[in-house]
């Protein structure tokens, strides 16, 4: 029963969001990918599959480093990282920012709590179809979605929506799904 009760919970938070849309499909395979990326303000590799061993990873993708939202979103995952360990889980997010952009952002807007990775390319945002739907001035901004890949290394869940709370609301959720059921 309280598994169902997690799972009609992501799916009413799903619906409930505005602009809420799955980019990759849950149960598909998640793109692999190794980014450059910064944790309190020093720079590391995460690589998806090493973060995978420990347990589920939250990879959420944000527009850029230092505004308003996705400082807001930043502060909230951080708020949040205890709970993320203790239930297992990794996070970490991703811009098409420079790294060293992201070397002040993972201590200013992360809190020094976990990495945000650097994609200026946007290979990895494409990579996960988190980029669809911009206006073609900003095509290189990734758009705000996240998912939770389950150790297995398919998509647990995935949302898209353009406010910051749902995001981490969302993604505890469903990793405390996954954990029920495993």
């Amino acid at each position: 029963m309280k598994a169902f009760s997690h799972a009609l919970l992501i799916c009413l938070l799903t619906l409930a969001s505005p602009n809420a849309r799955a980019e990759l499909s849950v149960g598909s395979p998640a793109p692999a990918f190794s980014v450059a990326a910064a944790l309190g303000g020093k720079d590391i590799v995460f690589d998806l599959a090493d973060a995978l061993t420990k347990g589920p990873a939250v990879v959420y993708f944000y527009p850029k480093s230092f505004t308003s939202v996705c400082t807001e979103e930043a502060r909230l995952f951080a708020e949040a990282m205890t709970e993320f360990e203790t239930l297992g889980a990794s996070v970490i997010g991703i811009s098409t920012d420079t790294l060293d952009t992201q070397r002040e952002f993972s201590r200013l807007g992360c809190r020094d709590k976990f990495p945000v990775g650097a994609d200026p390319d946007g290979s990895v945002v494409r990579a996960y179809d988190a980029m669809p739907g911009a206006p073609a001035s900003s095509r290189s901004l990734a758009s705000r979605t996240s998912y939770v890949i389950a150790p297995d290394g398919k998509i647990h869940s995935a949302l898209t929506a353009s406010d910051a709370e749902n995001h981490i609301r969302f993604a505890l959720e469903s990793v405390r799904a996954w954990k029920a059921k495993n």
